[in-house]
């Protein structure tokens, strides 16, 4: 941070493969009407022409488009990268496949400012070929100290619908990269702890692209277990937040999502990632005597497991069917 501005936004972005929509996703980020911004995008081993991309447009914007390179580290690297190179007194993620309305950040900035407050939060839209909800989602008005329970029960908004305080990334010391498919929920939670001051936009001013079954290269279950992970070390680090609750619920809070996921992978034949999930809730989960089939299946071999399923779901289906 060289150059520290206390009136410049940087916006982080990592790139990989997105071609089809990192010009779209840049032109959102040099229309912005709030004036004072950087962007600093990582391109981490792009294949796709996604890096000729980058260069054109960061050869046509050198004031304000700053281009670094990494080969296949991931977004959280990236991202940590990339706030190594920011000058801006408050961040903004974006992703290259993602879009925000052209008054996000001033709207953003200017409600941080008046709040005096550490993190402006807005609305969101999801669109892309797996999104099916045509409504945006209007996050709640809360207080941080409000926050523990929602926070545990869901990941509160997705990256691009936040801009931060630049002093309380830097107290966060950036993305922790222990929990690979969580880094982002895992920088939410590790935030509460300071209790920042939040303060709601409910305007609809980030754009958030889904695709068909979500991140297909990475296991349902790693996903799950990711999500656990951070929401036990919050509890284990940070015991004041969680005080309030009790055992019982605190305990659902944290692991309850295993027995859930564990049959929605089930049901859609995704019987790796609903065995390591049965296997976990039977240790932590609070389950009931109608689990207890399904739990006992999972502590069976990959193998076995598998052809179990498979011949339930084929006299299942042939009971249906006669």
């Amino acid at each position: 941070m060289d150059n520290f501005n206390p009136t410049l936004i940087s916006i982080v972005m990592p790139c990989h493969n997105a071609a089809p929509y990192v010009e779209e996703a840049i032109s959102s980020v040099l229309g912005q009407s709030y004036p004072h911004v950087e962007l600093i995008v990582v391109d981490d081993g792009s294949t796709d022409g996604s890096t000729e991309i980058l260069q054109r447009l960061a050869a046509g914007h050198p004031e304000r488009l700053t281009l670094i390179y990494q080969n296949r580290a991931g977004p959280f690297v990236a991202r940590n990268q990339a706030l190594g190179h920011a000058n801006g007194n408050y961040i903004a993620f974006l992703d290259a496949d993602d879009t925000w309305h052209p008054d996000a950040l001033r709207l953003m900035h200017d409600a941080l400012i008046a709040a005096n407050a550490d993190l402006a939060y807005c609305s969101w839209q999801k669109i892309g070929v797996a999104s099916t909800d045509p409504n945006p989602i209007v996050p709640p008005d809360f207080e941080s100290n409000e926050a523990v329970a929602y926070f545990l029960e869901h990941t509160p908004w997705p990256i691009n619908s936040v801009l931060i305080a630049r002093h309380l990334i830097d107290e966060l010391r950036g993305f922790s990269e222990r929990a690979p498919t969580a880094m982002d929920y895992d920088l939410w939670l590790r935030m509460l702890a300071r209790r920042p001051r939040l303060v709601r936009i409910p305007d609809v001013l980030a754009f958030y692209r889904l695709y068909p079954r979500g991140n297909a290269h990475i296991p349902h279950w790693q996903q799950v277990f990711d999500a656990v992970a951070v929401r036990h070390d919050l509890a284990r680090h940070h015991p004041e937040l969680v005080a309030r609750f009790t055992p019982a619920h605190l305990n659902e809070l944290i692991y309850g999502p295993l027995l859930r996921e564990a049959y929605r992978s089930h049901w859609r034949n995704d019987t790796e990632s609903a065995r390591r999930l049965f296997r976990r809730a039977f240790r932590k989960a609070d389950w009931k005597a109608g689990d207890f089939k399904h739990l006992v299946a999972s502590l069976l071999p990959a193998p076995l497991y598998r052809n179990l399923v498979d011949r339930v779901t084929r006299r299942r289906s042939v009971r249906i069917g006669g």
